[in-house]
């Protein structure tokens, strides 16, 4: 725990708590909970704040979260830190920048 792991892709994270359930694949849906700011703790999109998890298919969400979520079990809380070439790119999108790094806390709730 607490121990930050970069993938060959480029995704850093790391564990902040540890489930035991199914580990979802790419066409599953889940059930997460997620609070995700950029880098100086600006907070852009949350979850945690609207008090509603999010259901999301894996394969329809950025990069970064597609390779965590298949790597997570239900119950695991992780920080991720997302590069932009896995997360919205060199365009961005809404308030996010293009070339933006990305800091999310995501909570795998359950694979639906």
């Amino acid at each position: 725990m607490g121990k930050s792991i970069t993938t060959d892709s480029g995704l850093q994270y790391e564990v902040l708590n540890e489930g035991t359930g199914a580990t979802p694949g790419p066409t599953d849906t889940v059930s997460a909970h997620y609070h995700g700011t950029f880098e100086d703790g600006r907070v852009f999109d949350s979850s945690v704040e609207r008090g509603t998890p999010i259901e999301l298919p894996v394969n329809g969400v950025i990069l970064g979260w597609q390779e965590a979520l298949q790597m997570m079990k239900e119950g695991d809380k992780w920080r991720l830190i997302v590069p932009p070439e896995l997360g919205y790119g060199e365009e961005g999108v809404g308030p996010i920048p293009g070339n933006t790094t990305l800091i999310f806390e995501v909570e795998l709730i359950k694979v639906l």
